[in-house]
């Protein structure tokens, strides 16, 4: 039988926050095997591609990563421009991904459907911690592995448009009509939203993004319309720290969203909540409650949940995981992170001690490991794995050495309204910028 020490430690992902796993596991010459379900490097970047992100490349780049690619003679693209999701894919994930010290290590079109303990349900306790995970694909193969660092990611599971957290009313009935954060609104997805009247649901930068994208479309399509609602009583959070943002663009983006809405070029809703959808000949009719118990119906051609996501913890339900119930983090850094206390620049230092569970060896890193809480930034991923990997290397010094220099939003830590609206969604490695990658 496989035992801990002659198994290889398994990263789900081959996003940012995997491959920099990757690379600081190599320098620790620890023996590795990433898994990606997609069929590239940073497969889930690549859908949110056409973005451009509000941090620049500088802060964009985990420094093992860093360290291997310049010895391979990568040249950074310069340290002050704002990459798109596909310039990060592609001038940064793929050539890190295809380095020979990474390249050997890497399995594409591997999607884990669940992890265990080889030979042990949930219940054993029994020598629990010296037996390998057993780690299963979509194909029926098991692997196995010395410990598991889950950079899955929360892509795949976006949150509901229902206020509740529940679907709302035959929101599963009319997807046709529905998409998620980020499209593509200028480009692959024009046609969805030229000349139509749109509502975008969520008060983070993902939905800032698509309500600019919008309001540009309506230049060249003057038939389009836009409307954003959101849950909160004011759009202050959304609008950010504007000239006082640490990053620039990131302050930019909320000072353009406000111009918009002043113009009357985006109409805003606020107290709003989302209760039923219903077709109303050809176009969606949205039923709303507002905050004083009205309730309003909105006609549109097309909704944008652009709700945030969550992580899917289905692929463990065999571990011993301890989450706090209401962020879906562990509970040691659930009131680290939490939106209703912290921005994304906000949140202080953690690392392996914060992220480690009650199941030896199973850490979740990442977009994941926040759970629902909107406050992610890609930098704190980066020192997220540093931390774990130092101390699956036995360096407990390194391990819980944590350093983070986070970005000021420029917006105070604390969300006066009372609602989990933040500076931030929880979109996918940075996907609007420096917040929430």
């Amino acid at each position: 039988m496989s035992t801990p020490e002659t198994s290889p430690i398994v990263v789900i992902g081959a996003g940012p926050v995997g491959l920099a796993a990757a690379a600081h596991l190599h320098e620790r010459g620890l023996p590795f095997l990433v898994l990606e379900a997609g069929h590239t490097a940073g497969a889930a970047v690549r859908q949110w591609g056409h973005v451009r992100l509000f941090s620049p490349w500088r802060y964009n780049i985990d420094p093992a990563a860093r360290r291997l690619l310049d010895d391979a003679g990568w040249i950074i693209p310069a340290e002050d421009t704002l990459p798109t999701g596909t310039q990060l894919a592609t001038d940064y994930l793929q050539p890190l991904a295809e380095l020979p010290q990474l390249k050997p290590h890497l399995r594409y079109g591997a999607r884990v459907t669940a992890i265990s303990r080889l030979g042990m349900d949930r219940l054993r306790t029994a020598g629990r911690e010296h037996t390998p995970f057993l780690i299963r694909l979509t194909d029926g193969e098991d692997l196995l592995a010395r410990a598991v660092i889950d950079a899955s990611g929360t892509w795949g599971t976006p949150n509901v448009l229902g206020a509740c957290g529940l679907p709302a009313r035959g929101e599963k009935d009319l997807g046709a009509h529905l998409d998620h954060a980020l499209p593509d609104v200028l480009d692959t997805d024009r046609d969805r939203f030229a000349d139509q009247h749109t509502l975008v649901v969520g008060a983070g930068h993902s939905a800032a993004n698509t309500l600019l994208a919008l309001t540009e479309l309506a230049t060249t399509a003057p038939d389009t319309k836009v409307t954003w609602a959101i849950r909160s009583a004011s759009p202050t959070r959304t609008y950010g720290g504007g000239d006082a943002d640490a990053l620039p663009a990131r302050g930019a983006l909320g000072t353009r969203l406000r111009e918009h809405v002043d113009a009357g070029r985006i109409r805003l809703l606020t107290g709003f909540s989302v209760h039923a959808l219903h077709p109303a000949h050809g176009k969606i009719a949205v039923l709303v409650r507002h905050v004083d118990g009205g309730e309003e119906s909105i006609v549109v051609d097309r909704v944008v949940a652009a709700t945030g996501f969550r992580p899917d913890h289905s692929i463990t339900t065999e571990l011993r995981l301890d989450l706090d119930p209401i962020l879906g983090a562990t509970r040691a850094l659930a009131p680290l992170i939490d939106p209703n206390e912290h921005s994304c620049g906000t949140v202080p230092p953690h690392g392996v001690d914060e992220l480690a569970h009650p199941e030896i060896g199973y850490y979740a890193v990442g977009m994941k490991s926040y759970g629902r809480a909107p406050t992610f930034l890609m930098a704190t991923g980066y020192e997220q794995v540093r931390s774990v990997v130092a101390a699956l290397a036995g360096d407990w010094e390194a391990a819980r050495d944590v350093q983070l220099d986070l970005p000021a939003t420029g917006v105070c830590s604390s969300n006066p309204t009372g609602t989990t609206d933040s500076c931030c969604e929880p979109t996918p490695v940075e996907a609007t910028g420096g917040c929430c990658g």
